[in-house]
């Protein structure tokens, strides 16, 4: 009760429990190059967790505990957690703990992981399935660069006539395009 009379009053700062810093100092180890937006890491057993380089976890829960057995049994269950290098992980999803996930992976928006993914591959769903290989995934969307419209301002820039115009564009070239 302390702590939050403290914290309303500014005195003490709440738990952080997102920025890259604050994950590090409870024990997450955390590569090079990566981007951790809205999501929620599990920083009670953040030692039990790894990410490697060149990875965006864009809304998602990374779990390395599961508390169902904490009132019957007296302790939790929990398992490490592995993300390897060049991972992008989509909104909505939830990382379970025991798992790992391989290099060279996209994870579709809201997928459960709760077994290992394997290197090279795009996953998706509840239970995830595999869509298709990385390259050929990475390869399709070169391709389709090509077709689709190209938009190459950053969305923090754009003006209100630059989202109408990229409605517009976008409503013409069937409703799929790349931004940066």
């Amino acid at each position: 009760m302390i702590k939050r009379i403290l914290r309303k009053l500014g005195i003490l700062k709440p738990i952080d429990y997102t920025s890259i810093e604050s994950l590090r100092k409870r024990g997450v180890k955390i590569g090079e190059n990566v981007d951790i937006v809205g999501s929620y890491i599990d920083g009670c057993h953040g030692s039990l967790i790894s990410i490697g380089n060149n990875v965006t976890i864009t809304g998602v829960r990374v779990l390395a505990h599961d508390a169902s057995t904490k009132k019957f049994l007296g302790y939790s269950k929990v398992g490490v957690v592995e993300i390897g290098d060049n991972v992008f992980i989509g909104q909505g999803s939830i990382i379970l703990p025991n798992t790992k996930i391989g290099n060279n992976v996209i994870i579709g928006a809201g997928s459960v992981i709760a077994k290992d993914v394997p290197d090279n591959v795009v996953v998706v769903g509840n239970p995830w399935r595999v869509l298709c290989t990385f390259d050929e995934y990475i390869e399709r969307n070169k391709i389709a660069m090509h077709n689709k419209p190209v938009f190459n301002k950053i969305f923090t820039e754009k003006t209100p006539e630059d989202w109408n115009q990229m409605i517009e564009t976008l409503k013409k070239n069937g409703g799929a395009g790349f931004d940066l």
